[in-house]
């Protein structure tokens, strides 16, 4: 998610206000797709959010939503989760509110107490609630949603510590919002027994999306086709063909036998077309199948066909004996025989079934060890288990279509997963890296039972969605939830312990750089960066992405803090002549205001106006100055990609051709042009200075789009020692070369 993790209020915001222009937009949008959208349940997702946004808006205008602020709602303190909308706006509610959840439900019957939060906060808090709290502690048999869900997990693991006071402490932190939040987490599978590793989806989250495979009504309609009205079309030729010249067959009566026979395949066609829906080619008058259905119906009631009926039937009876040959033919017979084949292969849905069934032998809660098992060809027992409706014939392969939800669940170390093309983007590798982190967090805990906790409560936390922020506060850290404070004596502050997390850090950060080389680190994995680096007593200023349509026209002083990382490390670089900066005079910089005076000038900007492409020029200047996150990585954190930074360049040249060929005139294609461009040149940076002469040799006459000609040209410029004669390649704007 793009949320400004911190903003400098400009404008309106100055006062401490945000405008509702944002939130405005939203429910409009929400409103059109709830509306309109095709898709049923994207309508009742969309009505939610609109409903969402409805609450904001009232809010903000009574007064009792503070959008801006750590505590957006005044009832509710920063370490609450909040529950957060699009571009950061807090609806006031709680992530842990709501109805009660069945396993909260399950637990006041089973310790006899009236169903209610606060009594089964208070039941935890006795003899048999703390045992049965001590017990999920000890078998590891739960799930953490979102924070809250690990509080009393926490207050029972300080009791049998011996921590009296800190747990009496964190219990009158929490007591007062006991009726209203879920403190105790739903029940779970055993955790995994590899620590490294991580998967995208858990088998539960693979049988929904499975469950979500409804038949594809134009496949069941071919298979209609083939089954139903192909027969059936065969007896009406055949016995059009049995009336010879004459319509009625024996050529005097209208109660013949080929009358007879005629009004039963009329009556047969009346249940057919009743029962058989999906395919409607029968109704069509200019269908062969129609024409000899219409013509009989004509005959068997005593009509009398016309000309240019009779000429149609003729024409449609020719056609298909042309085309098919004479029913009982060995042209014919092979032809729906093959067609019989084709129509026997089983639906995508029913084979998702027989997938559906295996996942649930598997733990709900936890990824695939191995998944590729699961993708084995049907089973003789499988074909027999299910409904016959549904049912698959043994040795039926599964179809590719049905592979990626599976496979997106299988449990393996991050580097495989990448190695088996399971991790597609930037993106998903934010995804899996709070699973990282948190086996490296709970590392620093010696006791299991914590250290388990500990794990389960940092990957719940990497959901809690940002806040927009205003005068620079920052958003709630981990470190702040009252829980975790509460076992932070507990937790190994060694060098082994600092170690570990500069480890994790390195592999994340060469992880995203070496497989993404043109794509900017996503908001999710700075922010774990950010943690581990600050775990690890490293201060590395990871910055966010800013979101324009929020953008309130100024930076943290961290943006400051990266941008003289980058004039240190680039200084001199072809990095800070393509894109005309003055690394000198940004080292210079003492004062944050400074920097973002420098950003809204190299954008162009003039005035207070505000718009959402001005705020984007003037981020994307930020990033230029501070090469978002790059320059940090390269130079502090002393990351260096074993690939080199020359094959980093040229991955880099080629995700930018590729966006490149689809022409600059679309925004977000330019941007991602534009990103992949920066990001070769600073690899291209680094590189030694023979390795870069050769890679600059390599790119300047490589095929490419011609819209990054320009761009390509002044690479041979700066190749050569010349300085560039076209404006830089940029996302939101590209004006007269202005430096720094």
């Amino acid at each position: 998610m793009n949320t400004n993790a911190e903003q400098q209020p400009s404008g309106a915001a100055t006062t401490g206000a945000v405008s509702t222009d944002s939130a405005h937009g939203q429910l409009a949008r929400a409103f059109v797709t709830a509306l309109a959208h095709p898709d049923p349940a994207t309508r009742a997702r969309a009505e939610q959010r609109a409903a969402g946004w409805r609450e904001i808006l009232a809010g903000m205008r009574a007064g009792t939503l503070a959008i801006g602020s750590r505590t957006p709602a005044a009832d509710l303190p920063a370490w609450v989760t909040p529950e957060v909308l699009h571009g950061g706006f807090a609806t006031g509610r709680a992530r842990a509110e709501g109805p009660l959840q069945p396993h909260e439900t399950d637990a006041c019957r089973r310790a006899g107490i009236p169903e209610g939060r606060a009594e089964l906060f208070a039941h935890c808090l006795t003899e048999p609630g703390l045992a049965d709290l001590w017990h999920l502690l000890d078998t590891g048999r739960y799930r953490i949603t979102v924070p809250e869900e690990a509080a009393l997990l926490t207050v029972a693991w300080l009791v049998r510590a011996g921590e009296q006071q800190a747990a009496l402490d964190l219990v009158d932190v929490l007591r007062p919002f006991a009726a209203r939040l879920r403190f105790t987490p739903p029940p779970g599978d055993a955790p995994s027994a590899a620590p490294d590793a991580v998967h995208r989806r858990t088998a539960g989250e693979a049988s929904a999306a499975l469950a979500r495979r409804t038949p594809n009504r134009a496949v069941e309609a071919q298979r209609e086709a083939l089954t139903v009205w192909a027969p059936f079309a065969d007896d009406l030729l055949t016995h059009w063909l049995a009336a010879g010249d004459g319509p009625t067959g024996d050529g005097r009566s209208t109660d013949g036998p080929w009358h007879r026979r005629g009004a039963e395949l009329l009556l047969r066609y009346r249940t057919l077309a009743a029962a058989h829906p999906l395919c409607g080619k029968h109704r069509n008058p200019r269908e062969n199948l129609a024409i000899l259905r219409t013509a009989l119906e004509l005959t068997v009631t005593g009509g009398q066909l016309d000309p240019r009926t009779r000429g149609l039937l003729r024409h449609a009876v020719d056609a298909m004996v042309r085309r098919r040959g004479l029913p009982g033919s060995a042209q014919h017979t092979a032809l729906r025989r093959a067609q019989a084949r084709q129509a026997a292969q089983p639906s995508h849905h029913a084979v998702a079934q027989v997938l559906i069934a295996r996942l649930a032998a598997h733990p709900q809660h936890d990824g695939l060890a191995d998944a590729q098992a699961l993708l084995a060809p049907v089973t003789g027992a499988e074909s027999t288990a299910v409904p016959v409706a549904t049912a698959v014939p043994a040795g039926t392969a599964v179809p590719p279509a049905l592979h990626k939800p599976v496979l997106a669940a299988t449990s393996a170390s991050v580097e495989t997963l990448i190695a088996r093309g399971l991790v597609p983007s930037a993106e998903v590798l934010a995804e899996l890296a709070p699973q990282l982190a948190a086996v490296t967090e709970a590392s620093a805990h010696p006791d299991p039972a914590l250290r388990a906790l500990t794990a389960a409560g940092h990957k719940a936390f990497a959901g809690r969605r940002s806040l927009l922020l205003l005068h620079y506060a920052s958003q709630v850290r981990a470190d702040e939830l009252p829980w975790n404070l509460a076992v932070r004596p507990h937790r190994t502050t060694d060098a082994t312990t600092r170690d570990a997390h500069l480890a994790t850090l390195h592999r994340l950060g060469a992880l995203a750089v070496a497989t993404f080389p043109g794509t900017l680190l996503p908001n999710p994995l700075v922010g774990e960066l950010s943690a581990l680096a600050r775990e690890a007593g490293a201060d590395l200023p990871f910055v966010e992405e800013l979101a324009a349509d929020i953008f309130m026209g100024g930076f943290s002083p961290k943006y400051l803090q990266a941008a003289r990382i980058a004039a240190e490390l680039l200084e001199g670089s072809l990095y800070e002549r393509y894109f005309d900066i003055d690394y000198a005079a940004v080292y210079a910089m003492d004062d944050t205001w400074q920097f973002s005076a420098q950003c809204t000038r190299r954008a162009g900007r003039t005035g207070a106006s505000w718009s959402v492409t001005g705020n984007g020029a003037v981020i994307e200047q930020a990033q230029i100055l501070t090469t978002h996150n790059l320059a940090t990585l390269a130079g502090p954190a002393a990351l260096t990609p074993p690939e080199g930074w020359d094959v980093l360049a040229e991955r880099a040249f080629t995700t930018a051709c590729g966006f490149a060929s689809r022409g600059l005139t679309a925004r977000t294609t330019r941007r991602n042009a534009a990103l992949a461009w920066r990001q070769m040149l600073f690899h291209l940076s680094l590189c030694p200075p023979r390795t870069r002469a050769a890679v600059l040799d390599t790119l300047t006459t490589r095929p490419h789009p011609d819209a990054l000609a320009d761009a390509v040209a002044d690479l041979a410029r700066l190749a050569r020692g010349a300085a560039p004669v076209h404006a830089p390649l940029l996302g939101w704007a590209s004006g007269e070369r202005s430096g720094a």
